[in-house]
Formats: C-alpha cells, sequence, structure tokens
C-alpha cells in the first residue's frame, strides 16, 4: 500500500486491493477459534484460502500495517490504519492473521530493542512463520508479577535459565517464548529483572497444558531446566526488564480490552438474538442488547481516542488498566446476552456457545485481574487515596 496517498485516493486503491484478493471464503467475519490464522512453523491452513489470505496480506504488510515497511510492515499512519479496519469490517474480511508476536512483542522490540534485533524477529511474525507466547506469570507470581522467582545466570558465552511459568498461553504450539527473568537476585523486586527471547526447541524447554472447565487447553504450565540462552537475546537493558514487561503490559491490556469488547461475538449481537430461540421479542432482552451495543460503540470510540493519543507520542499508561477492564466486562455482558437468549440450546457443548461463555471467565484474570486493575485506575488513573 501506498504511504504517500491522500485518504480519499488510499482508501480507494485499498477497497480495490481487498475486492480482488480477499478469497470469498475469507469473508464471513468469523471470529471463532477454529477460523483464527495463528501462524508458526507447525501451523496446519484450514483452507488452501486461509493461506493465500495471510500471504497477500504479508506481502503488502498488512498484517501488521502500521509497522515499518524495514520490519515488514505497511507503513501506514493512524489516519490509515482506521481505513484500513473500516474497509475489512465493510467486506466482512477474517483477520488474516493473530499472534502475540503482533499484540505484544512486536511493540516491545520497536521501542526497546536493537535494530539487529527488530530485522531479525520482527519480519517472520508479520509473515506469520513464528509463533510466540508470553512466559510472565509464575505460580508464586500472578498479580504480584515483579515477585517472579525464574533464575537467569550469567555464564559468560550465554545466559542459564531454570524456572516455572504458568497460564502461558499456547506455549505447547509456539515456536518461541518472551519471558522475564531474574538476573539479580539481590535486587529489589521490581529491580534484577530482564526480558528475554527463547526458542521453545531449546533443551531443557517442555510445555504441559493445563485443562479448562471448557474442556480446552489453551494454557499451559512451562518448565526451564539448565536452558542455554545466548546472550544477544535479552531485549532492553540487562536487570531492566520490568521496563520492557510494564510496556508490554498496556499493550496486552489494550489487546484483550479489543479483542473482547468489540469481537467477543464475531457477529453483531443483534444478528445472534434474531436466531436464538426467543428472537428480539422479549423487551428485556431487546433494552438490554441495545444497551450493550451503544456501549461497546462508547468503548470502541474511547478505545480510538487512547490510539490517537499514543500516536502523538503522549502514551497510554496506567489508563490501559481501565481500557482492560470495560472490555473484560463487555464481553463477559454479550456471552452471558447470548446464552440466556439461547435457551436450553446455549447447554449444547458442540455449537460453541457454552465454552466462549466460560472462556470470558479467564478475561477477568489474564492480563491483571480485575480487581488490580480498578485498584490502578483508582490510585494512578484518579488519583484516590490508598
Amino acid at each position: 500500500m501506498n504511504g504517500h496517498l491522500d485518504l480519499k485516493d488510499f482508501r480507494e486503491k485499498l477497497r480495490s486491493w481487498l475486492e480482488q484478493n480477499c478469497p470469498e471464503e475469507m469473508r464471513d467475519g468469523a471470529a471463532g477459534d477454529d477460523s483464527i490464522c495463528w501462524g508458526g512453523k507447525n501451523w496446519n491452513f484450514t483452507s488452501p484460502a486461509q493461506k493465500t489470505w495471510l500471504d497477500r496480506c504479508a506481502e503488502q504488510g498488512l498484517t501488521v500495517p502500521t509497522w515499518p515497511k524495514a520490519f515488514g510492515g505497511a507503513g501506514l499512519s493512524r489516519d490509515q490504519e482506521k481505513i484500513f479496519h473500516e474497509e475489512m469490517r465493510r467486506l466482512n474480511a477474517r483477520t488474516p492473521l493473530q499472534s502475540f508476536g503482533i499484540w505484544m512483542l512486536g511493540p516491545a522490540l520497536l521501542q526497546f530493542g536493537t535494530e539487529e534485533q527488530k530485522l531479525r524477529y520482527l519480519p517472520p511474525i508479520a509473515r506469520g512463520e513464528v509463533r510466540w507466547c508470553q512466559g510472565y506469570s509464575e505460580p508464586g507470581a500472578g498479580s504480584d508479577l515483579a515477585g517472579l522467582q525464574t533464575k537467569c545466570e550469567d555464564k559468560g558465552d550465554h545466559w542459564l535459565v531454570n524456572g516455572q511459568k504458568v497460564w502461558t498461553s499456547y506455549a505447547d504450539k509456539a515456536d518461541w517464548i518472551f519471558a522475564l527473568v531474574r538476573t539479580d537476585r539481590d535486587a529489589p523486586k521490581h529491580k534484577g529483572i530482564s526480558f528475554v527471547l527463547i526458542d521453545m526447541e531449546s533443551k531443557g524447554v517442555t510445555t504441559r497444558p493445563i485443562r479448562l472447565i471448557s474442556g480446552a487447553s489453551p494454557f499451559c504450565e512451562t518448565f526451564f531446566d539448565d536452558v542455554q540462552v545466548p546472550k544477544d537475546q535479552v531485549v532492553g537493558t540487562v536487570n531492566r526488564g520490568w521496563d520492557v514487561a510494564k510496556y508490554l503490559l498496556t499493550h496486552e491490556r489494550e489487546m484483550i480490552s479489543a479483542g473482547g469488547a468489540l469481537m467477543g461475538g464475531g457477529r453483531a449481537l443483534g444478528a445472534v438474538l434474531k436466531e436464538s430461540e426467543t428472537g428480539l421479542s422479549d423487551p428485556i432482552q431487546l433494552s438490554e442488547a441495545m444497551r450493550l451495543e451503544v456501549d461497546s460503540l462508547a468503548f470502541e470510540l474511547t478505545l480510538e481516542r487512547f490510539k490517537d493519543q499514543a500516536e502523538s507520542g503522549q502514551g497510554v499508561g496506567d489508563a490501559s488498566a481501565m481500557l482492560k477492564y470495560m472490555g473484560t466486562e463487555l464481553n463477559k455482558r454479550r456471552l452471558e446476552m447470548v446464552m440466556a437468549a439461547a435457551g436450553s440450546d446455549a447447554l449444547d457443548w458442540n455449537d460453541g456457545r457454552a465454552p466462549n461463555w466460560l472462556r470470558t471467565k479467564a478475561n477477568s484474570i489474564e492480563g491483571g485481574t480485575s480487581e488490580v486493575m480498578l485498584s490502578i485506575v483508582s490510585k494512578r488513573v484518579l488519583g484516590l487515596p490508598g
């Protein structure tokens, strides 16, 4: 995509490209787990159309539209990115690639990585060739993340990592992990932490899926036993990994909030309810649906405002906690309505509604619990006394 076109010409050119290149099969607006393309070395495409759509978008940099072209992006401005998302929605096109590398690691590397690290890691993320997972939480360090104990020792020509991570989403399917480790055990807990990149095929790395009440196992335990890590795989300054961690967490919370509030249902709520057991005949359900859609629209506008602030250099900071909390609550409300409207049909485990509803409960834990988010908002955003 040409970044020098005016917005009207850009929209026309982009619309034409999407019409010509998005396969019909990818125009169903699907947001269910079965339709997501996560990419990675071992990814099995669900259809030839899914691979074609990813390859065409990656070639144009549209899997990461605002990243610089040198790192696999399209170099779009915020205004152009808005148009891109508008045109994707108009066509009801699937997102070509979803990835923790795109949502979390990519922004952190762009901010803290060396030029060599950016050139090495970002283009494969953009092309969907490498799948990443996140190694933050530990059995004794969840909400108190800075209490982590995974040990990383300097052995001269390499680092040696020992410890355990938990709730590492899709670690059993990931190619690499970005992890927080303790490189100085004598420093205060927010100090002495480093941010490292580890190949999941390294000797000593093992994973064990955790079975959830939904029956799925997206979360894993990950173990590091004398894992050797090259010295150049630390991002940012050694012992200053908390700076990288905080920056990445703002993007994770934005991702959870946007994914929950704007994509949690996959389709417009009105369309879902129209096909339900009660249809749109129940005035109470109709009123709640309208209220939820208005709240979702208000949230989307708020999210865009904060993105504009971030683009102008102001950043989002602690306000990401507010976005994460609201996105979580909107997603839970949406799926509660879908379940209620479906009546006894919602108990059919195979149609996806019940598992999706159960999955929303994890939204209030991952990326920081709702209680922690409210505490951050009250103290750091509103300035209320402790």
